[in-house]
């Protein structure tokens, strides 16, 4: 979530800018998904977007647990 504010900020976005997520935890075990989805969920606070989250076997780099993909919109 840190990684994704980031990059929010760096497009002159915030959170609350985010219009939906999916997020990929690397784990079959339904706690990792609900873990991961907890902290998902508080950082977003009463922003609640629409978002998917799935379980997957892997992700893109050696160690890597969660990916979060966001789509947001930002006006001038």
């Amino acid at each position: 979530m840190e990684n994704l504010t980031i990059a929010l900020s760096a497009a002159g976005a915030t959170l609350t800018d985010v219009l939906s997520t999916r997020v990929l935890v690397a784990s079959r075990d339904r706690a990792d998904l609900v873990s991961a989805w907890d902290i998902v969920a508080a950082r977003f606070g009463v922003h609640a977007v629409p978002s998917t989250l799935v379980g997957v076997t892997v992700l893109g780099y050696p160690g890597q647990l969660v990916e979060i993909e966001a789509v947001a919109a930002v006006t001038d």
